[in-house]
Parts: structure tokens; C-alpha cells; sequence
């Protein structure tokens, strides 16, 4: 196979061994400045979708899909007519919740939490060791266990914060043993939210047999399902509740792909400036192919693939870096984070082909058009004045 005239002479550029030639070495600087570059933006781009896949992850995984509750916040029936057409009639599973507030007692200390009485355990917090909770036990957080001093085993009181109606008016105060400490590291459901069964939830919640709070939607697919959810009840999904919060993710894309591409703007600087200094270096062979004939055209061509293969190879480079650093975080947790304000101890990676390809294409085509820059003027180098001293 025939190699073409201006990749040969690209490739012998961009590899030249000549000694003490700043060609040798200015074309692999070029590739180190735009490869950094490339990393930087690669990292970025995989810290922000991780960041928000665990985020999402976790979310999902203690609302569920979405919830179907009243406008007023009050319990219902489970049989209410309304909701059990609409759910009879989906493909998809409800579970009933039941959620209030309550005291938590253990000695003499004593705080408020937000009790869910569940039927089944979020999957988040116990890997699936746990399926279900049973009457008599709860779940709580790793902040609310280290407020207490509370450990897997130990009793916990919960106590009702309004007055049943029998002869002794007083509130209710239940005996629960802790059979599960979880860590999300989400602070709103650590420090606050602590999981019990349903039956346990309506006794201290002083509500009848069938009542619940709403109807947790388990669907983890998230296919686009429309539920026709009428008046005095609404569905809210777990997007939807934490909209300000993804609206925080939103505003941070943009100003941090625009630092970290000013790095990779650095670097396609620095390939312009190889360039120009292989030119200034190449003066004299240039003149001698433009005095055989060479049309400039293929001069420019020459050193628009060079910067190509520059843009390439730092882009390839860059992605193979970011490639290790993000297996290594993966695998060993090596980077942390405090959880109280990142939402997770530890920094997230998500490798995602289609971002990998998009840049390093974008590498490569920018290179090219870097490149094109302090060629555009090679073909009015006068031969005669290039070969002068010659």
C-alpha cells in the first residue's frame, strides 16, 4: 500500500531523531500538554456523571420511583377506591408507607426523628441482607447511631408525640431492638430517618388497621410511565422532590467544563506553538521541496496531519490515563470525601464511552484546525530567500 506524500513526510516530522532538533522533542511536548489537558476534562466530565448516578442511586433507592400521597398529607385508606383502580390497573408494584414523627428515647437522652413504616427494607441500605423488618425492630442512621451511642442489638424507645384516646391519656412509648445501622451518606436520611414496620408505625402513629400514608411506586426500570393520580391525592417522584438539588448539579456543569477546558485549551496553545517552531526549525527543507515543485497545498497538508497525529495521540493518551485513574478509584477508594456535604465519603467515577469518544474526536478535529493556523501562510515562503545561506 502506496503511503501518501504529505503523511510520510507528517509522520517523519512529528518522529524526527535528529539531534539537538527541536522537532525531536516540541511534538511529544505538544502531545504531554494536550494528553493533561485530556485527562483533566475526561475526569471532570466522569466526576460529574458519577456524582450524579450516586446521588440518583441513592435517592431512588429510599423514595422508589415516585410516591402517591394526599395533597394534605393525611392518611387514607388502603382500600380507597381511587387508588386501587389506578394501581390495579399498572403493570408496575406499590407498597404501602406509612411516615410521621416521633421521639426517640435510649436513657436520658431524647431527639426527634422521622419514622417510615415500610414493608420492605430500601435497597440501599443493607445490600439486600435485609428484606424485611419485622415487628419489634428498626432501622436506623449512622448519625443518628453516633448521636446516641447506639449499637446493632441494643433497645431504643420511640415514642408518640400525640395522646391516644384510651382511659390513660398519655403518649405511647415502644420498645424497639436496632437491627441495622445504615450509612448512605445522605445526612437528610442519616441523621433523621429511622425504618420500622408498618404495624409498629400505625400503633405509635395512632392510626387504625388499614391506614397508610401513601403508595411508594417500585418501578427501578424508570421507564416513562404517565399514572393518572386524581384529586385529593398527587404523585411525586424522587426527582421531583429533590429538584432544587438536581438543579445544583445542572449549574455546576457548565462552569466546571469550562475550567477544566481551559486546560485542554492550554494544550492545543502549546501544539500551535510546536507547530510554528517546527515550521521556523523545517524553513530550509521547505524551501528545497517548494523549489522542486512541492505545490503548498501539500505543504500544509504536511503539517495539519502532524497536528492531527498531536491531537491523536494526547487525546488517546489522555484517555487512557483518566481510564487507570478512574479504575484505581473504583476499585481501591483511594480519593475521599466528608459525607456531610458531598452527599458520599468517596469521589465518584462513572466511565461513559459515548463522553470518551466525544472528546477524543473533538481533540483530534481541533488539533487540526489549531494546526491550521500558522500554516495558512506557508505557501508565500519564498524558496530563494529560505535557501539564501544554504
Amino acid at each position: 500500500m502506496k503511503i501518501p506524500l504529505s503523511l510520510r513526510f507528517a509522520l517523519r516530522f512529528l518522529f524526527s531523531k535528529g539531534s539537538g532538533s527541536f522537532s525531536s522533542y516540541a511534538s511529544w511536548l505538544a502531545i504531554g500538554g494536550l494528553s493533561i489537558g485530556v485527562t483533566a476534562l475526561m475526569l471532570t466530565a466522569s466526576i460529574i456523571q458519577g456524582f450524579e448516578e450516586t446521588i440518583s442511586y441513592k435517592l431512588s433507592s429510599f423514595e422508589g420511583k415516585g410516591r402517591i400521597s394526599h395533597i394534605l398529607g393525611k392518611s387514607f385508606s388502603i382500600f380507597d377506591p381511587n387508588i386501587n383502580l389506578l394501581i390495579n390497573n399498572s403493570s408496575d408494584t406499590f407498597t404501602p408507607y406509612i411516615n410521621g414523627s416521633a421521639l426517640l428515647r435510649i436513657g436520658s437522652k431524647a431527639e426527634g426523628v422521622l419514622i417510615e413504616g415500610l414493608e420492605y427494607v430500601p435497597k440501599s441500605i443493607s445490600n439486600n441482607k435485609i428484606e424485611k423488618i419485622s415487628e419489634g425492630e428498626i432501622i436506623i442512621g449512622n448519625g443518628v447511631s453516633l448521636s446516641f451511642d447506639i449499637n446493632i442489638g441494643d433497645m431504643v424507645y420511640l415514642q408518640s408525640l400525640s395522646y391516644n384516646n384510651s382511659i390513660i391519656s398519655g403518649p405511647l412509648i415502644k420498645a424497639l431492638k436496632v437491627k441495622e445501622i445504615f450509612h448512605s451518606g445522605l445526612q437528610e436520611y442519616d441523621n433523621t430517618v429511622v425504618y420500622i414496620s408498618n404495624k409498629d408505625a400505625r400503633s405509635i402513629l395512632s392510626l387504625s388497621e388499614n391506614q397508610i400514608s401513601g403508595f411508594i411506586h417500585n418501578n427501578y426500570n424508570f421507564t416513562n410511565i404517565t399514572l393518572d393520580v386524581k384529586y385529593p391525592f398527587y404523585y411525586q417522584t424522587w426527582k421531583e422532590k429533590h429538584e432544587l438539588l438536581f438543579r445544583w448539579i445542572s449549574l455546576q456543569k457548565l462552569p466546571a467544563y469550562l475550567m477544566f477546558g481551559l486546560i485542554a485549551l492550554v494544550g492545543l496553545i502549546n501544539l500551535i506553538a510546536a507547530i510554528t517552531m517546527i515550521i521556523i526549525e523545517k524553513t530550509k527543507q521547505i524551501g528545497i521541496l517548494l523549489a522542486q515543485g512541492i505545490h503548498g497545498g501539500l505543504l500544509k497538508n504536511i503539517f495539519i496531519l502532524q497536528g492531527g497525529f498531536i491531537g491523536l495521540i494526547g487525546g488517546i493518551a489522555g484517555g487512557l490515563i483518566s481510564s487507570f485513574i478512574i479504575l484505581i478509584q473504583l476499585e481501591y477508594e483511594i480519593l475521599k470525601i466528608p459525607s456531610d456535604i458531598y452527599f458520599m465519603d468517596q469521589i465518584p467515577f462513572a466511565f461513559n464511552y459515548n463522553i470518551f469518544f466525544k472528546i477524543l474526536f473533538s481533540s483530534f478535529f481541533l488539533a487540526i484546525i489549531a494546526s491550521w493556523l500558522p500554516v495558512r501562510n506557508i505557501s508565500d515562503l519564498n524558496s530563494s530567500e529560505a535557501l539564501r545561506y544554504e
